[in-house]
Formats: structure tokens, C-alpha cells, sequence
């Protein structure tokens, strides 16, 4: 199995969680998802919706045979919202998943 890279002490997971808000516009999902295509990374699954103006998305997605580490996604991720005036986080599901228990 391989270990999903730039994460330290993970478990051994490949999946990741992806965050996507800011003001709606032409184009995001485009732009998210080609920067996913063109680093190897496969959406599992998507979902977004305006909510009054603003654009909200979360994809989780599987690293397994991606082409970067996760550190470098997350700087990938970030500069595409930073053209789009969003924010993009990405984060090891497991680290998702600590910070959202009840």
C-alpha cells in the first residue's frame, strides 16, 4: 500500500480532503480539478453549493498515485485560490476527521 506523502506519522490513508470558499464565480471547478488531473490525484467524491454569494465546495479525493506530496498540493491548491480570489485548503482525511469528532 503506499503511504500518502508529506504527511507525518499518517497511517498509511491516501485520501484527502479538499475545502474550496469564496465568492462565486465562472470557472472553479475547473480550475480545482485541474490542478487534481494534472498531479495524478482521483476525486472519490464532490459536492458544492452556493450558499447566498458564496461558492462552497468539498471534494475528497484519493493520493494514491499522485505525482506530488501532499505539502506541494497544498501550495498548488493554495496559489490557483489566490488567482481566484478563494480560499483552498487540503488536508489528510485523518487529520479531517480528529479535527471534526464529536
Amino acid at each position: 500500500m503506499n503511504r500518502l506523502k508529506g504527511f507525518p506519522g499518517d497511517s498509511g490513508g491516501n485520501r484527502i480532503v479538499i475545502s474550496v470558499i469564496g465568492p462565486d464565480r465562472v470557472g472553479i471547478i475547473a480550475a480545482v480539478t485541474t490542478v487534481l488531473a494534472e498531479n495524478g490525484i482521483n476525486i472519490l467524491d464532490i459536492s458544492q453549493t452556493i450558499m447566498q454569494e458564496f461558492f462552497v465546495m468539498i471534494l475528497v479525493a484519493d493520493m494514491n498515485n499522485a505525482s506530488v506530496d501532499l505539502v506541494t498540493l497544498k501550495d498548488l491548491l493554495a496559489r490557483t485560490g489566490e488567482k481566484l480570489k478563494m480560499r483552498i485548503d487540503a488536508q489528510h482525511e485523518d487529520v479531517f476527521n480528529y479535527m471534526h469528532r464529536i
